[in-house]
């Protein structure tokens, strides 16, 4: 029987070569690829970063004797993300790059180029997993939730798995299963896949990834999505990869670390303006509101000051972007506590549902007798950060789909991502709108 072949995105970190680590040594007809979207960030030498990340890659296939593929996507990267990024930041909205990035870039591109090369699935090193909703066999353990198949062979990999004590599986048994699993052999079965949340919740990424669409799942695995950071750590230093101490990236996807400001300025020219506070009083100036995000703090660090002349009390108090209006150019910062800070209601633009189903079974039910709205609601938990707090919510499907927040809170800005989940499980999530 001939093995299944996967494609696994190589990014020359400790999460993506464990994932190929625990792949190859299931059994699996492994190719790495490593994707070059973005030459401008370059490391102390002056060298573009990315060739270090590529070496680092090359590295680790080497180790695991795997190959390597490389693919220039950076003109596509620069059209569908950075552009984007600026043209939202014009607009005066903060867009989110690394989720235009898995939805435009990363995985179309790879998907793709698996199918090209007939590979059965796409491999990435995202904590996150997959579910089938219709998986009555157990495939052994990198099953369709995404987690790790049973122990790997090399003894050094410590013999455990999200906590739990699992019994090794016939590899050409797990094997058929899984593709039965995936829809290959589900006869009058539709399936569908649910996305969850990682087992590590500090690094949980499913956030980034509420955009997936269902017949991506089905040819995506995430095999370290029921593995904490540290234990990939651990398998990373137990079977001598040299990345098992290697920062994780931060910044922009793809381009890293940057004074996002700085980064702006290369498209976006300053524009001085007013800031403002709650009662319209000229407090202060800043270079442009282009710049500057909702809950952002203000202060001479932070690239502009308020003026505390004034002996109310209230300006002793920490200032943060409140509102602001790019058409006057004008920023409104209200203090630390203030009801401009909070806000509870959320608008979905461009909402996207892992199973469209549920979206459409709500939305249908939304039309009210003699023309009148009816709206439908169902209570969730909502994220507007990566592995910001779950905050209890409630969607409202009628002419908009809009997100209530049981309880007011601070730092919401248009543009950013609202994630929803019911439990695990996330359902899908959008673009945040204020009306």
């Amino acid at each position: 029987m001939s093995k299944t072949k996967v494609l696994i995105a190589m990014s020359g970190g400790v999460d993506s070569s464990v994932a190929a680590l625990l792949m190859k040594n299931k059994g699996y007809e492994v190719i790495g690829i490593f994707m070059k979207n973005w030459s401008d960030t370059k490391n102390e030498l002056g060298e573009c970063s990315w060739k270090d990340e590529r070496r680092m890659a090359i590295k680790i296939c080497a180790q695991l004797e795997i190959p390597l593929l490389t693919i220039d996507s950076e003109k596509e990267y620069r059209k569908e993300v950075i552009e984007k990024m600026f043209k939202e930041y014009r607009k005066g909205v903060t867009p989110n790059p690394d989720i235009d990035c898995n939805k435009k870039i990363k995985f179309p591109i790879l998907l793709k180029i698996a199918k090209k090369i007939h590979a059965d699935y796409l491999v990435t090193g995202h904590y996150a997993r997959i579910k089938g909703t219709k998986d009555k066999v157990n495939p052994g353990r990198f099953s369709i939730d995404g987690s790790p198949l049973s122990t790997p062979p090399l003894k050094s990999i410590p013999k455990w798995a999200g906590g739990e004590q699992v019994c090794e599986t016939n590899l050409q048994n797990s094997q058929r299963a899984e593709l039965r699993i995936r829809g290959s052999k589900q006869k009058n079965k539709k399936m569908k896949y649910e996305l969850l949340r990682g087992k590590d919740e500090s690094k949980d990424q499913s956030y980034f990834l509420y955009t997936l669409k269902q017949e991506e799942l089905k040819h995506l695995l995430f095999p370290i999505g029921d593995y904490t950071k540290k234990q990939i750590r651990e398998i990373a230093k137990e079977n001598n990869l040299s990345n098992y101490d290697k920062k994780s990236t931060v910044g922009i996807c793809f381009v890293g670390k940057v004074n996002l400001k700085n980064f702006l300025k290369k498209k976006i020219k300053p524009k001085k303006g007013k800031i403002l506070s709650p009662d319209g009083e000229i407090i202060g100036e800043h270079d442009g509101v282009y710049y500057y995000t909702i809950g952002q703090r203000l202060g001479m660090r932070y690239g502009f000051e308020v003026n505390k002349s004034n002996d109310d009390k209230k300006f002793m108090k920490r200032w943060y972007v409140a509102k602001k209006d790019v058409k006057k150019n004008i920023l409104i910062a209200a203090p630390e506590g203030h009801p401009l800070n909070y806000r509870k209601e959320i608008v979905l633009k461009n909402a996207h549902w892992i199973d469209n189903d549920f979206f459409l079974k709500l939305k249908n039910n939304s039309g009210g007798a003699g023309g009148r709205e009816r709206v439908n609601t169902k209570k969730v938990l909502a994220r507007i950060r990566q592995v910001g707090e779950l905050l209890p919510a409630k969607i409202y499907f009628g002419k908009k789909t809009k997100v209530v927040i049981e309880k007011s809170i601070t730092g919401v800005s248009e543009g950013q991502a609202i994630v929803l989940y019911s439990g695990k499980k996330v359902l899908g999530g959008g673009e945040i709108r204020f009306k």
